[in-house]
């Protein structure tokens, strides 16, 4: 990997790291900590949270045609979501072990946890649920995307795409050979970048 691209991916590593940083202080700027998976609030800001929910049976009346229009096609969507992610699990627990690449965590991408939040009445709480799915679900796609490119065609494209997973840094510049056939159907890729992640906690 040319040198000069290397230290810009750590720089922006080092940033990704300060922005976890600055969001893990956003739960004592809030007033809610981490049981588990639970997010806990404090009293007195359920309080202050709860002055802001707007009663379900406000909320069931569409404010905007537009809305109630697009609702059909918002949640028809659920099915092509469904459909994909039985093949991509299937693949993924199938798959993953014969290349002996390690398995993505679902949990790490599809977090429930807007539920917690007292400011949102029981059709605001289903629909977050829905978008979380979903969301969680594309990224989920991606890394199990990454995950196999890595594995089996580890090779930048000669035009800087608009968005990249995380395993895209890790391959081989395009144009050089010898670094594509070192990448190549390199399992140990997935031990060494797991040891960076934990290195870098």
């Amino acid at each position: 990997m040319n040198q000069s691209i290397k230290q810009i991916i750590e720089k922006i590593n080092s940033l990704n790291k300060q922005l976890s940083d600055k969001y893990n202080q956003l739960a004592e700027k809030y007033g809610f900590y981490f049981s588990g998976r639970k997010v806990v609030f404090l009293k007195e800001i359920k309080r202050i949270n709860k002055s802001f929910k707007i009663p379900a049976w406000k909320y069931v009346v569409p404010q905007n045609i537009r809305h109630l229009l697009s609702m059909p096609f918002i949640y028809m969507m659920i099915i092509p979501a469904f459909i994909l992610d039985f093949f991509l699990t299937l693949y993924h627990m199938v798959a993953f072990p014969l290349f002996h690449i390690p398995k993505v965590n679902r949990k790490d991408f599809i977090v429930y946890d807007r539920q917690f939040l007292d400011y949102l009445n029981w059709i605001q709480k289903i629909h977050c649920i829905y978008c979380t799915y979903v969301g969680g679900l594309f990224a989920y796609a991606v890394e199990i995307a990454g995950r196999t490119e890595r594995y089996w065609c580890p090779i930048k494209a000669a035009h800087k795409p608009k968005f990249h997973h995380g395993w895209y840094s890790e391959f081989a510049d395009y144009g050089n050979p010898e670094e594509w056939k070192e990448k190549f159907n390199d399992g140990k890729a997935f031990v060494c970048k797991n040891n960076k992640e934990e290195n870098n906690l």
